[in-house]
């Protein structure tokens, strides 16, 4: 008897690129440089929110192409004066280094066009977090990656100016523009924020904080897919999109990375799974019951925390000095994670009229992240004295720190319960699972902690979630209540 199973195809990203007749510059470039023209039949792009194109040549090489807009006013063009500086930087690394980023072919900064060598059987970041295939010892290449850059000496022509991130003046409103380009999803985002006078004082502490602290040659805008593997996602690990490229604080680009595992593992506990016998697949995850929720959720964070672990562990490979240089890096770095979440929310709410209840309770951890640094980074295993062991036990003040993350984001989630509520109960009673998922994933973090510490994270979870469902339920009495009277 032969028995065949189906493998999970793998994730590939993959866009329609935009005509090449209507950018000229991209054809003019690559005949200067002696590589013809693409051949338009074999031609893709990646995602992300600039032009590319990749592909073969008809002179047979394999290139990327990306194009970045140059300012109205005066034609210069930052981003891509800022890639150009971390290509004269990374000049001076040494052969077998652990920073390593796609051959730069030529450029055309007039046109904010640039030619890069594409890198074979390219798969991103974020295409290896969804397959996951982005696991520890990855992780750990990443953060000797980053390690390695913030321990470059700054030359001349790095751009010392701030970061856009978090943009300070909009943390009163936007912008009349920025609500035109904006969704409606995205505008309650941002409304998230602003209506929160807690975090908008943290992240205005931060900000003033990067004036400070030694800065570092950073990525600035670091996230899953800004690493690309080779060989299918077999072979070495490159670092791309440099156009934030700066001096900056190097807890920028650490919190990033953090961060981003935290927002993955808050929404893979409402990724679609095979539906089990004698039960309908749910195709958004919320047909879940509780007790499923509390284990996907606990499952899903001791699968990511270990990998936040294990990039730490690089980065201090490759950045033994930053011990003795920059003491507040752990805490900065968590900091800069709870900001992250929002970030990235805010980001993947483009293409939505309303924000769904896992954005809310992902903002909710971010903001327990951001207002409690000092905890939060403990939890996540950010520490410049103690080693950091990706399948290690927590310690006995670790978990008094998850403990402190759990009744934060529990009350915040139960928040959001209240305030999606006044929406529709349906979206309550998903936040209220979700704040299920947050207090118990942490809580089973813990689980080789002291036998107290994990009792008081029980409690605490529980109490949360009883306040989330007491609110769901009194939503769902008044609705009927309502509907009856109104008969």
């Amino acid at each position: 008897m032969t028995t065949t199973t189906t493998e999970r195809p793998r994730t590939r990203q993959r866009y329609r690129p935009t005509e090449l007749d209507t950018v000229p510059a991209v054809s003019a470039l690559l005949q200067r440089l002696g590589l013809g023209r693409f051949d338009p039949e074999a031609v893709t792009a990646f995602g992300g929110r600039n032009d590319n194109w990749a592909g073969p040549t008809t002179t047979g090489e394999q290139v990327f192409v990306k194009t970045v807009a140059p300012l109205p006013d005066d034609g210069v063009c930052p981003e891509l004066e800022r890639a150009l500086s971390f290509e004269e930087l990374a000049g001076s690394l040494p052969p077998g280094s652990a920073l390593r980023s796609p051959e730069l072919l030529g450029a055309d900064p007039a046109a904010g066009v640039t030619v890069h060598r594409l890198v074979p059987g390219a798969r991103s970041g974020a295409e290896l977090a969804l397959d996951g295939e982005f696991d520890e010892e990855l992780c750990r290449d990443a953060g000797r990656a980053i390690g390695t850059l913030h321990g470059l000496g700054a030359v001349d022509g790095l751009d010392t100016g701030e970061a856009p991130l978090p943009p300070l003046k909009w943390l009163k409103a936007l912008p009349w523009s920025a609500v035109q380009e904006r969704s409606m999803a995205q505008i309650a985002a941002w409304q998230l924020v602003q209506d929160d006078t807690e975090v908008v004082a943290a992240l205005h502490r931060l900000r003033d904080a990067e004036r400070t602290v030694p800065r570092t040659p950073a990525h600035c805008d670091l996230r899953f897919d800004q690493f690309i593997r080779a060989e299918e996602g077999t072979g070495e690990l490159y670092l791309v999109d440099w156009e934030e490229f700066r001096l900056a604080d190097p807890a920028r680009d650490v919190g990033a990375f953090a961060g981003e595992w935290l927002f993955h593992a808050t929404y893979s506990v409402f990724a679609p799974t095979e539906a089990a016998p004698g039960r309908r697949e749910d195709s958004a995850g919320f047909g879940l019951t509780h007790e499923e929720i509390v284990a996907r959720g606990s499952a899903s964070l001791r699968r990511h925390l270990p990998r936040i672990a294990a990039f730490w562990q690089g980065y201090l490979e490759c950045r033994p000095l930053g011990r003795a240089l920059d003491a507040g890096l752990p805490e900065r770095a968590a900091a800069y994670a709870g900001w992250h979440m929002y970030d990235r929310l805010i980001a993947t709410a483009e293409s939505h009229a309303t924000l769904n209840p896992v954005a809310r309770a992902a903002a909710g951890i971010g903001r327990t992240v951001l207002l409690d640094p000092a905890s939060a980074a403990r939890t996540l295993g950010l520490s410049l004295t103690e080693p950091a062991g990706p399948s290690g036990p927590l310690n006995a003040s670790a978990a008094s720190a998850s403990s402190a993350v759990v009744n934060a984001s529990a009350a915040v989630a139960t928040a959001y319960a209240v305030n999606a509520v006044n929406a529709s109960a349906d979206s309550a009673t998903s936040a209220a699972a979700c704040a299920a998922s947050t207090a118990n994933a942490v809580e089973s973090s813990a689980a080789s902690a002291s036998s107290a510490a994990v009792n008081a994270l029980a409690t605490s979870a529980s109490s949360a979630v009883a306040q989330a469902v007491n609110v769901v339920n009194a939503s769902n009495a008044s609705n009927v209540s309502n509907g009856s009277s109104n008969r």
